[in-house]
C-alpha cells in the first residue's frame, strides 16, 4: 500500500467536503426552495486553540469546516443537495427525523490535537494525558418544530499518526517560533473511531423573537455513543443583545451552534446584530478515547474523571451574510492529577452564500 503524505490526506478530506457544496454551482439558488422560504447554504470555519486561553496543553488545537443546507424539502431528493449527499442520505435514513416543520443537513470536517503539559519531554509522561490527534468527517441532521430542535450527528474518522497531529502542530509552532512538542512518538496508535451524537434543544425567548433588544435561553440535553466518546450531557445557554438570530445557540462547540439551525423566516433581508452569550454544559463521561487510550490494544491512558463541565462565554457579531463569533471556554479537571484546568479560545467565521 502506497504511503499518502499527511498534507495530502488533509487535502483529500477537505476536497470531499467541498464536493458536498456542489449545489450552488450545479442547481442554482432558485431551485433551493421550500414553499416561499429561500435560504442559501451556510459555511462555517472554526478555529480552537489553547494559546487563546493562555495555555499550551490538553485540547491544544482544533479546526472544523462545516457546510449547512438549511430548510430542505427532503433529505434524499432535494435540489439544494448535491447528488453525493442524496446518495449518502439514502444509506443513513435511520438518522433522519421526519416529524418536523424544517429540516437541515450538515457536513463537517474536523481535526483535533491533544497534548500533555510538558513539551520538552520525549519519554512517556505517565501522569499526564496521552498525545492524540483526530481527523473526523461528520454528517448531521436537524429537525425543527417551532422552538424545539432535535439534532443527530454521525462522526467517523481516525485517531493516531494517520491523523497527522505531529506534522500539523510542529508546522504551526515553526511558523510562530514556538517550541516543538517532543513526545509525539508516544501518541495513541491508529484506530478507526466513530460516535453518534444526539441533542434536543428548547429555546425560550423573552420578547417572542422580535427584532431589537432581546434575551433568550436555550436548554439542551442529549449524549454521545461510540468508541470516540460516550457520555450523557445537559446544559443551557443565555444570550443578550440586539437582533438575536432565530437559531439555537451561539456556542460553536455544540451541535446546532454556529448558525446550523434553520431560521423560520426567509433570508431575503440580513439585519445586523450583536449579542453576548454564556453557556454551561455538564457531561457524565463513560469513555473518551483521548484519555482512556486505544480501545483494542494497550496504550497510554489516565484515570479520567466521570463528571466534566464546560463554561463558555463570548460575543457574536452579524453583518449582512457574515457572522463572527469569539468565545472562551473553561473546563473542570478531566483526569486525576491534571496540572491545570483547561482553558482555550475559539474563533468562528460564518458565511451564508
Amino acid at each position: 500500500m502506497r504511503f499518502v503524505p499527511a498534507e495530502r490526506r488533509l487535502s483529500i478530506a477537505a476536497l470531499l467536503i467541498l464536493c458536498l457544496h456542489e449545489p450552488v454551482l450545479a442547481h442554482g439558488r432558485d431551485d433551493c426552495t421550500i414553499g416561499t422560504t429561500r435560504l442559501p447554504p451556510i459555511v462555517n470555519l472554526r478555529i480552537d486553540n489553547d494559546l487563546l486561553g493562555g495555555q499550551d496543553q490538553g485540547y491544544s488545537n482544533g479546526v472544523q469546516l462545516s457546510v449547512v443546507w438549511p430548510n430542505l424539502k427532503d433529505y434524499t431528493d432535494d435540489p439544494c443537495l448535491p447528488r453525493v449527499a442524496n446518495w449518502i442520505n439514502r444509506w443513513l435514513g435511520a438518522l433522519q427525523m421526519e416529524d418536523s416543520d424544517q429540516q437541515d443537513m450538515i457536513a463537517t470536517l474536523s481535526h483535533g490535537i491533544f497534548t500533555p503539559a510538558d513539551s520538552s519531554r520525549s519519554e512517556l509522561v505517565e501522569s499526564d494525558r496521552p498525545y492524540a490527534a483526530l481527523l473526523l468527517f461528520g454528517l448531521g441532521y436537524n429537525a425543527r418544530k417551532g422552538d424545539l430542535l432535535r439534532t443527530t450527528q454521525l462522526q467517523f474518522g481516525i485517531v493516531g499518526p494517520a491523523a497527522a497531529g505531529e506534522q500539523v502542530q510542529n508546522g504551526a509552532h515553526k511558523l510562530v517560533g514556538a517550541e516543538k512538542f517532543r513526545g509525539w512518538g508516544n501518541q495513541l496508535d491508529n484506530e478507526p473511531v466513530f460516535r453518534l451524537v444526539y441533542e434536543q434543544m428548547h429555546r425560550f425567548s423573552a420578547n417572542g423573537g422580535k427584532r431589537g433588544w432581546g434575551m433568550d435561553t436555550v436548554v439542551h440535553y442529549g449524549g454521545s455513543l461510540g468508541n470516540l466518546a460516550t457520555y450523557a450531557n445537559a446544559g443551557t445557554e443565555l444570550r443578550i443583545g440586539v437582533n438575536l438570530p432565530d437559531d439555537f445557540g451561539s456556542t460553536p462547540l455544540r451541535p446546532a451552534g454556529e448558525n446550523t439551525a434553520s431560521a423560520r423566516e426567509p433570508a431575503t433581508e440580513y439585519q445586523p446584530g450583536a449579542h453576548m452569550f454564556v453557556a454551561l454544559d455538564t457531561r457524565l463521561v463513560w469513555r473518551d478515547i483521548t484519555l482512556d487510550g486505544n480501545t483494542f490494544r494497550d496504550s497510554h491512558s489516565v484515570d479520567k474523571r466521570h463528571v466534566v463541565s464546560h463554561v463558555g462565554y463570548g460575543v457574536a457579531l452579524i453583518v449582512h451574510r457574515w457572522k463572527f463569533t469569539v468565545a472562551r471556554y473553561h473546563v473542570t479537571s478531566e483526569f486525576e492529577g491534571q496540572p491545570e484546568t483547561p482553558v482555550f479560545g475559539s474563533i468562528t467565521v460564518t458565511r451564508a452564500f
